[in-house]
């Protein structure tokens, strides 16, 4: 038996180089995410919108997400992941300069679209490459830095957001800046276009297009030495033999449906959650929670963002020491209890009140005007982010990864990546609508009673997987156990 290579040898320079340039992906989706929440209030009044216009904005990104992502496995197969990422930095800059100079709402829906396309490209092709890529001892670490990376962008796109709102000046006027919000964003893509243009192709992709010697090539370029370059090649011979043919298993296998559902079932709790009604209205949620200044409202955002950053080290440590399902319900009682306070917050003391958004367009909103129910509300708010941060984001991803046949995965995944960025944009344009509508009070405890009944799902559906091969799910769901068993 070979022994293992020490740590000092998979940690070369390169290694990291190449996972923070592709983690780059990430970043870009963090900062497109995160920006509409400090450029809407600017767009409305601009171009003088209403609420409905403002959602097809935020969710016409969105909808292009979905897109991109049911149709990034077949673009990232057939012409390679390296050459896939490098389409969708061209398409984050062509689509970021076009939201910068739109003319009018309709160009900016049709850019924010096309931006979409990047999104999903990025948020499928990234991770693969990464996962194919690293070496076996970092592979953890490399994919957990995009998952990072995209945290970190939110936050950058707060901070952005922020500046060019309140301190900015260009042409003498200071504050607003909306095109440069989302103009800005074209810089990074191109560096990590720039970045990625000198990274190699992913190895086990040459695998599977028969060029093995170079893929052995990018092994050495990493500077792995010959046994470990000997193990990777026996992982990916291994991986390879093992031939995708979803579409015809999800044709022929209940079994293969039930995981199916279950993984859709999952995308959509997390999506109504309602973690991105607040990711994409903050700086609106702050200004109902009484904070009128577009300063306190865009430094709301930024809080929201960090807290989300550190919350998520919470699940990094504990999800395999205590297992999905206990970090899960832990996640949702947070989260219900918290958006059951916001909302019984404002059943008690929100009042109609006309005031300027972070625009300073003069809207009438329901809003806590008594500062002691205000500050009780934003930190409600922090904690439900909290629980989020630490349960659902990562774990609903991780539990979505061990839940199909490796033989179907694909399928599986790319259906899990299409549902969440569906009911992505449907919460993105239905949100203020709700809030007009029904007020902001019974909009949080829609959300919140949601969190509750979650549990039930959990409960009844969702295995513990903790600590269970792969191979062992997929037997167990094959033979038939019931979904909440298959983790046995």
């Amino acid at each position: 038996m070979t022994s293992s290579p020490t740590p000092s040898r998979r940690t070369q320079p390169i290694v990291y180089f190449i996972g923070f340039t592709a983690a780059l992906a990430g970043l870009l989706f963090g900062l497109d995410v995160g920006v509409i929440s400090g450029a809407e209030g600017f767009i409305k009044k601009d171009f003088d919108l209403t609420d409905r216009l403002i959602e097809f904005i935020v969710s016409s990104l969105l909808w292009g997400a979905a897109v991109g992502a049911l149709g990034s496995g077949i673009l990232s197969s057939h012409l390679g992941r390296r050459k896939t990422i490098l389409i969708s930095a061209v398409i984050f800059i062509i689509g970021s300069l076009l939201c910068a100079y739109a003319p009018n709402e309709h160009v900016l829906i049709g850019a924010r679209f096309l931006l979409g396309l990047a999104v999903g490209v990025a948020s499928f092709t990234a991770p693969l490459y990464l996962s194919e890529i690293s070496p076996q001892i970092v592979r953890g670490s490399m994919i957990s830095m995009y998952q990072l990376m995209i945290t970190i962008g939110i936050v950058l796109a707060f901070l952005s957001n922020t500046w060019l709102a309140t301190y900015a000046t260009f042409d003498g006027v200071t504050g607003g800046h909306w095109r440069v919000m989302l103009g800005v964003i074209a810089i990074p893509a191109a560096v990590m276009f720039a970045g990625v243009y000198f990274l190699p192709e992913s190895p086990r992709w040459l695998f599977l297009k028969g060029f093995q010697e170079k893929a052995k090539d990018v092994f050495r370029k990493m500077k792995l030495d010959e046994a470990e370059i000997a193990a990777e090649v026996q992982e990916i011979e291994d991986s390879v033999k093992v031939k995708q043919n979803g579409f015809q298993l999800f044709m022929q296998n209940g079994n293969f449906r039930r995981a199916i559902a279950l993984g859709v079932g999952l995308q959509i709790i997390q999506q109504l959650t309602g973690i991105n009604v607040i990711m994409y209205y903050a700086p609106r949620i702050f200004g109902m929670a009484g904070f009128e200044s577009t300063n306190e409202q865009m430094w709301g955002t930024v809080i929201v963002g960090v807290t989300n950053v550190l919350a998520t080290f919470i699940a990094i440590a504990f999800v395999d020491r205590l297992g999905r399902k206990p970090i899960m319900y832990a996640g949702f009682v947070t989260m219900g209890v918290a958006l059951l306070t916001v909302g019984g917050l404002f059943a008690i003391g929100g009042q109609s009140h006309t005031a300027p958004n972070a625009a300073g367009v003069m809207e009438t909103v329901t809003v806590l005007t008594n500062p002691d129910l205000a500050y009780p509300a934003i930190f409600a708010l922090l904690v439900f982010i909290v629980g989020f941060a630490m349960s659902a984001g990562p774990i609903i991803w991780v539990l979505c990864s061990e839940i199909y046949p490796l033989a179907g995965r694909d399928l599986g995944v790319t259906f899990s990546t299409g549902t969440n960025w569906i009911v992505n944009a449907i919460v993105g344009m239905t949100f203020l609508t709700l809030i007009n509508n029904f007020g902001p009070g019974n909009t949080f405890l829609l959300y919140g009673g949601m969190n509750v009944l979650f549990i039930i799902f959990f409960l009844f559906f969702v295995p513990e997987t903790k600590g269970v091969s792969l191979e062992k799910i997929e037997r167990n769901l094959l033979s038939g156990l019931p979904l909440r068993k298959i983790g046995r």
